[in-house]
Formats: structure tokens, sequence, C-alpha cells
């Protein structure tokens, strides 16, 4: 086995990290759409892991609904 293939890691039990520099460069390149797929992916890994009560998995995968629709689409159901 080469050291090419070899994982520093996994964000969130997900997402594979190859070095430190890799963390660092998803650090530093978030954006509004990286940032928001982070963030649910944070969530979902501590709810497969037993963290969240059942009315906080409730109020947290109505966020996710919401926060994962277009843009557009959230905007008509504000008006």
């Amino acid at each position: 086995m080469n050291n090419e293939n070899k994982l520093f890691g996994k964000l969130f039990n997900s997402i594979d990290l190859n070095s430190e520099d890799h963390l660092d460069a998803i650090i530093q390149t978030l954006n509004h759409d990286s940032a928001l797929y982070l963030l649910i992916q944070s969530v979902k890994f501590a709810y497969q892991n037993g963290i969240y009560s059942m009315g906080e998995v409730e109020v947290i995968s109505k966020s996710i609904r919401i926060l994962s629709k277009p843009k557009e689409e959230i905007k008509k159901s504000d008006t």
C-alpha cells in the first residue's frame, strides 16, 4: 500500500481527508454551499451517534429541509 492512498482522516465519518493541508484547504475555501453541506453532514453524524433527543432531531430535521431548499423556493414560501 503506498502513501498516496492513505487517509489522514474523515470529517463526520463521510468526507475523506488526505492530509492536514487538505483540511486547511477545506476550511480556507468555505463558501455558503460548502458550509451548509458540512453543517448538514455534522448534524447527520451526531444523529447517527445518538447525540440528540427525539425533539432535537425533529427541529434539526425541519431546519435542514428548509436550508436545503433552493433559494428561489425559499423566497416563494416566505411570501
